[in-house]
């Protein structure tokens, strides 16, 4: 693993298929991962001609998650509920395609207002409200409505599902997004089926694709992993401990200082005491050379990404089955467009 070149990591790192493949040498059972993560394409719907107006101020991914969303969805036969829908862009668009009124619940006041510009600028009928969806002040709009949700991520997801169930909603469309956010220091399973204990951590695990990544904030992610080690080989050496030690989130202005910069600033943050001139390029190799390192080794890690998110909303499915909906599970866009394109559908 560790003999790979940077573009065949690269190409490793954004083909599941091929990864399984390779790691498959050393685990036949890890290409049985291949079969059971492919789901259906969900069947999409041809949307009317669409009022330029509808889509105005929606940059070009996020429109095509939108759309392709939408048309996965159809047809919408109650009032809508949209969850956690900042401007509101996609109940926008699902008002206008099905004829249904909206709601559209956000934390953000900024975002309401400017969401309820855009609706009155399109004539659409979608009223917002601010509100916090953790609380109890979200139920009340509940009722009778079909919910969707695109990409609220962790808990809120989790709270509409649950919130949804004991509303007894007509229909509900998720796309789930950031499975670790908001769960406390462990997860708790949906299905009394499910029984993996998982952490934070391991949730995390599901949503580290950079597919949909630019270039430049991937050179920046992996120039920071790099410049952290290469400081971490450096403090070993000063100081005679050889364990590593986590370090905090930089600041990330400090990236564009040069490397010994660098040290020198977090040195000072981390009360950390480095020689002043240590021979900073072999530092900045080090690092380099352990980030490759930590980046192949990864790729075991990566390989469960796919099956680790896959479980997580058959969980969610299996609850939804026991409580008596009808559920539908597939992809609704392709992962270039965004790797988070899971659709929950269920039905009473």
């Amino acid at each position: 693993m560790l003999i790979l070149t940077n573009d065949q990591l690269a190409e490793l790192s954004a083909d599941d298929g091929s990864l399984l493949r390779l790691l498959a040498a050393y685990l036949p059972e890890l290409m049985e991962f291949d079969a059971l993560c492919r789901l259906p394409e969900r069947e999409r719907a041809s949307l009317q001609p669409l009022s330029p107006h509808l889509t105005w101020a929606i940059p070009g991914r996020k429109w095509s998650q939108i759309q392709s969303f939408a048309q996965s969805i159809g047809p919408v036969q109650q009032p809508l509920l949209e969850w956690c829908g900042g401007k509101g862009h996609l109940g926008r668009l699902l008002a206008a395609q099905w004829q249904q009124p909206v709601i559209t619940l956000e934390h953000g006041a900024e975002l309401c207002a400017e969401g309820e510009a855009l609706a009155q600028r399109a004539r659409i009928e979608q009223h917002f409200e601010v509100v916090d969806v953790l609380t109890p002040a979200a139920v009340s709009h509940l009722p009778g409505r079909h919910a969707v949700a695109l990409h609220a991520c962790g808990e809120l997801h989790r709270t509409l599902l649950r919130q949804a169930v004991a509303a007894r909603l007509p229909a509900i469309d998720i796309a789930p997004c950031c499975y670790h956010l908001g769960g406390g220091e462990s997860y708790h399973p949906f299905s009394a089926m499910a029984t993996l204990q998982l952490t934070p951590d391991d949730l995390r695990l599901a949503v580290t694709e950079t597919v949909t990544s630019a270039p430049r904030e991937v050179r920046k992610r992996d120039q920071e992993m790099a410049w952290k080690l290469g400081f971490d080989q450096l403090r070993r050496d000063c100081s005679g401990d050889d364990i590593y030690h986590p370090i905090r989130p930089i600041e990330k202005p400090w990236l564009n200082l040069s490397f010994s910069e660098f040290c020198k600033k977090l040195a000072q943050r981390e009360g950390v005491v480095i020689v002043d001139e240590c021979g900073w390029s072999h530092y900045e190799v080090l690092g380099w050379q352990r980030q490759h390192e930590v980046m192949c080794l990864s790729l075991v890690r990566k390989a469960l990404r796919r099956p680790l998110e896959l479980w997580l909303v058959f969980d969610m499915a299996n609850y939804l089955n026991e409580q008596g909906y009808i559920v539908t599970l597939g992809t609704f866009c392709d992962r270039q467009v965004t790797p988070r394109n899971l659709l929950l559908s269920a039905k009473l």
